[in-house]
């Protein structure tokens, strides 16, 4: 079987006849990254599509809010499941399957005419990302070699960019064309299940060989009470940061259009230089991780962005613009810090820890979301921004992590 890859497939072809886990396998994280980039993408998609789903369909902000709740859900509730499934029976297979139900569920938005169908669209959007995430974020482990935190970073970032692309490519398509435009999306779903069934087919290669070299992990001497207070100031951080990044990445358009009177495809524009950002500080925070500890990266992205929350609310068009870029490049690098920082913790459960992690990263983000759109619907977003302003103050529970990369 390998000899068959070896001659088929231009991933096996460049693995090394010694341990390739051994090494930093960059052609593998830039196709996984390449497919978190389309899987992203088209999840922004829905974000971005909202504006012309409220006007078309007369939602209010609740039943946009309610939109991403499907969404999450059904990524926060299976992601965890798949990814402790699969860490005790792999299937590299998925990886492909994950984008076929993302193009069901676009197919599905682009012709939905009731609040239901749009509902249920989303829910297959989410299923495809439930899928993708602990799968991919495995494969970006097994090829990281001894830079776990620069491979999450390079995989990190792209999804961050396919997320800052959904809302340009939705200002430069489905703004001007429609709803129905939304279905040439698709065609990066089917690019998806390309790229991911050559990534499933090395990984089911080398599989085997990681999951001994993450049994044969030396381990970090804490008891299971430590872990399981780490794991729980790690979600205690995770929800501070996605929390407020839901703030920004579903009300932020409607906030300029509010306050400062901008049309649809300006505030569009001014949400890709936000989720730009984003993906920016996302490059910054694994190698950094990987060299000062990440430990030090939580302090800095998590409590570090608090001053410039606090100005937001308060501040006129411009630097409104600048503090969103500054919130955008300092929250951003947490994440994948986190996820690292949560897989030593737990050696030899990288699919269940990804999951999860990605799993509370979705669902926070979706009640966040449904909560957010209930308080603009009884204020204004201007309340809502002053109200989510205090939540990176959460980042001082990072006292409380041990500081496990000194051991």
């Amino acid at each position: 079987m390998e000899k068959t890859l070896a001659a088929d497939d231009a991933l096996a072809e460049l693995a090394p006849a010694h341990d390739v886990l051994n090494n930093t396998t960059f052609v593998v994280i830039a196709a996984i990254s390449f497919s978190h980039l389309l899987n992203d993408m088209m999840q922004s998609v829905l974000l971005a599509i909202y504006p012309i789903l409220k006007q078309r369909l007369s939602f209010s902000f609740a039943q946009v809010g309610m939109i991403t709740l499907a969404f999450q859900f059904t990524a926060s509730i299976l992601q965890p499941l798949i990814g402790l499934y699969t860490d005790h029976r792999p299937k590299p297979w998925l990886l492909p399957l994950s984008s076929c139900f993302t193009m069901i569920g676009l197919l599905l938005l682009s012709q939905a005419s009731s609040f239901g169908a749009v509902l249920l669209a989303a829910s297959l959007v989410g299923v495809g990302s439930s899928i993708f995430h602990p799968e991919s974020s495995r494969v970006a482990r097994m090829a990281a070699g001894a830079r776990p935190g620069l491979s999450q970073s390079l995989f990190q970032i792209g999804g961050n960019l396919g997320t800052a692309l959904g809302p340009l490519l939705a200002a430069l398509i489905i703004v001007p064309f429609g709803q129905g435009s939304a279905a040439w999306f698709s065609l990066a779903a089917l690019t998806g299940v390309l790229v991911l069934s050559q990534v499933a087919r090395w990984a089911a290669v080398h599989v085997a060989g990681f999951r001994k070299r993450m049994k044969a992990h030396p381990g970090h001497h804490l008891s299971r009470r430590q872990v399981g207070v780490s794991l729980a100031v790690l979600g205690g951080l995770v929800f501070s940061k996605f929390f407020y990044m839901a703030s920004l990445q579903n009300y932020y358009t409607f906030y300029l259009m509010e306050k400062f009177a901008l049309s649809i495809q300006t505030a569009q524009m001014y949400l890709f230089g936000f989720l730009l950002a984003v993906a920016a500080g996302t490059v910054a925070g694994g190698p950094i991780g990987d060299r000062i500890g990440r430990k030090r990266v939580i302090w800095g992205s998590i409590l570090g962005v608090a001053p410039f929350t606090l100005l937001l609310p308060h501040a006129n068009l411009m630097w409104t613009a600048v503090l969103s870029v500054v919130i955008g490049l300092i929250l951003a690098s947490a994440f994948s810090a986190i996820l690292v920082y949560a897989q030593e913790l737990v050696p030899g459960k990288v699919g269940a820890i990804s999951g999860l992690f990605f799993g509370v990263a979705f669902g926070l983000a979706g009640i966040g979301a449904a909560l957010l759109g209930r308080l603009a619907d009884a204020t204004d977003l201007t309340t809502v921004y002053q109200v989510c302003a205090f939540l990176p103050l959460i980042g001082l529970l990072t006292v409380l992590l041990p500081d496990i990369e000194r051991r």
